[in-house]
């Protein structure tokens, strides 16, 4: 299958993210971790991050040139949802294992995509319409996608902002990790929210119950 451009960058999207996850897995098996940091953030955070910032662009690069160039395929549509969630999981899993956040945020981030997968099989089966994106999933993407990255450049983890007397926190890490804190925030209850919208939209799909 000849695939177009919108699709190759897809699927290059789908191979970052086995490379993002090994990164961890070489940063535990070396001495010391990966050598080396810049700004006070380690070389496996840079790397990592910056992986995901290339692969958070191909997301809005190819929906634009599938759209702009009329280029969209079955393919694409299956792909690259698939594609986003799998990523943002990835990252997830990849700062709890590194103690930035705690897990029950990519269980609330999971729970959501295991509602909405339901109910877009239960509105294929059933002849329903599918929701288009609402006001809270489109916040839930933006928040989700900037909330990754700022923890990545976090020398602190989620919510240590009310801990700064304890922790010795300059001004400048109180900030940003109240920043990164709010963000990440905002982006579990968007994710939440988003969630409840598919919820009530599918009332219709269970009155056979």
């Amino acid at each position: 299958m000849k695939m177009n451009l919108a699709n190759k960058l897809t699927v290059f999207r789908m191979i970052l993210v086995p490379i993002i996850a090994l990164v961890p897995v070489i940063d535990s098996l070396l001495e010391g971790g990966i050598p080396g940091e810049f700004l006070g953030i380690s070389t496996a955070f840079w790397i990592m991050n910056i992986i995901f910032i290339i692969a958070s662009l191909t997301d809005k690069l190819d929906g634009y040139i599938a759209r702009s160039r009329n280029q969209v395929t079955t393919f694409g549509k299956f792909l690259d949802p698939l594609a986003d969630k799998i990523l943002v999981l990835a990252a997830l899993v990849i700062l709890v294992e590194y103690a930035k956040i705690p897990a029950w945020i990519p269980i609330i981030v999971l729970a959501r995509e295991f509602i909405v997968s339901g109910y877009r099989l239960l509105a294929v089966e059933k002849g329903g319409k599918v929701v288009a994106a609402s006001f809270w999933g489109k916040l839930k993407t933006a928040t989700t996608m900037a909330s990754i990255i700022l923890v990545f450049f976090d020398g602190y983890s989620f919510a240590d902002c009310f801990m700064k007397a304890e922790l010795g926190m300059t001004t400048g890490a109180f900030v940003f990790n109240i920043i990164t804190t709010v963000m990440m925030s905002l982006s579990v209850i968007a994710t939440i929210f988003s969630g409840i919208d598919y919820l009530k939209d599918s009332k219709d799909l269970f009155k056979d119950a």
